[in-house]
């Protein structure tokens, strides 16, 4: 049952007029401010760290927030959703996924979106706190990797659910939707990031990671096979696929979840809105308004997009946890 038929996200500011607009323009034009955080290293079993980004205040209440591909704390939609939690009452702990906190990691491997024993170390350090009441906020592969870390087993208590904002469901469907020709611009600026990581990588652990041939890399299908497979322990891109999608996982998540996709989301196909589990489940909410774009949800006139207020409203109505400022 729990598919919102009619959202309240409508019309983003009218000089947001596709989708391509409110994904790119937020990127590119929204500040947040550089001193929010005190940053904490944890240093791994394997030997690697994640760097994790506090905020404070003695609250008995935090929300962990985990970044999209390529982002990191310091990202505008991290920090706005940062500080919104800040000013209600709430600690915030921003993670960063291996080699995405300004400072490269140590072993081959990166992270990618069912990296769930990552986020799982992370929510043990952040319960470590003695919270009582714990809810992740993700957006897109931080979306996904929550959800899975939600429906593979039974949680703590402290974990009371979480919001997750453009999260592609289907990981095949998402790639399948990033080669149309009008969206291989978000998979080239993805893409060059990460070939310049793999350069790092191939300079500090030769004969592990090549960058032979990588200036001829076209597309993730092929980054998926030639790094993301081997390095992370996956026989190719579909087992990749297979492994780490994360839809297959929200039948088994049993605290309430909101999952927010706009309808014009140029890295999402049809496929990544699971209606069909969402009809069935009862912890898992759907919200599909007709725009949005990706990561965007942009309100005119305010400082705070929707994915800040719906959170917040969510958290509230289906988690019971009251701003406390």
């Amino acid at each position: 049952m729990p598919v919102i038929k009619k959202s309240e996200y409508k019309n983003p500011p009218f000089y947001l007029f596709n989708a391509h607009l409110e994904t790119i323009v937020p990127s590119m034009f929204f500040k947040e401010p550089n001193d929010l955080y005190e940053r904490e290293r944890l240093e791994l079993g394997d030997g690697d760290f994640l760097d994790l980004d506090w905020i404070k205040n003695n609250k008995d209440r935090c929300i962990v927030i985990t970044h999209g591909l390529e982002g990191g704390s310091e990202r505008y939609y991290v920090k706005r959703t940062a500080k919104f939690f800040r000013d209600r009452g709430w600690d915030v702990m921003a993670w960063n996924c291996r080699s995405c906190s300004g400072e490269m990691n140590r072993l081959p491997r990166f992270y990618h979106h069912g990296d769930t024993e990552d986020l799982s170390v992370v929510i043990d350090r952040v319960l470590e706190e003695g919270y009582e009441s714990v809810a992740l906020v993700g957006y897109s592969m931080g979306g996904s990797m929550s959800l899975k870390y939600l429906g593979e087993q039974s949680r703590a208590s402290e974990i009371k659910g979480g919001v997750f904002f453009s999260v592609p469901c289907d990981l095949r469907d998402s790639a399948i939707q990033l080669l149309k020709k009008e969206n291989r611009l978000y998979e080239q600026r993805f893409l060059k990031k990460l070939v310049e990581k793999i350069r790092i990588k191939a300079e500090a652990h030769p004969g592990v990671v090549s960058s032979e041939g990588l200036d001829s890399l076209k597309d993730f299908d092929t980054f998926h096979d030639r790094y993301t497979a081997p390095l992370h322990g996956f026989q190719s891109k579909d087992d990749f696929f297979a492994s780490a999608t994360c839809d297959q996982y929200l039948p088994g998540i049993s605290v309430p979840v909101l999952i927010v996709n706009a309808q014009n989301d140029p890295m999402l196909g049809p496929a990544c809105s699971p209606y069909d589990i969402a009809h069935q489940s009862e912890f898992v909410y759907l919200e599909t308004p007709k725009k949005g774009g990706h990561v965007g949800f942009t309100l005119p006139g305010n400082a705070y997009s929707y994915m800040e207020k719906r959170a917040e409203a969510f958290i509230h109505e289906q988690l019971g946890i009251s701003p406390s400022v």
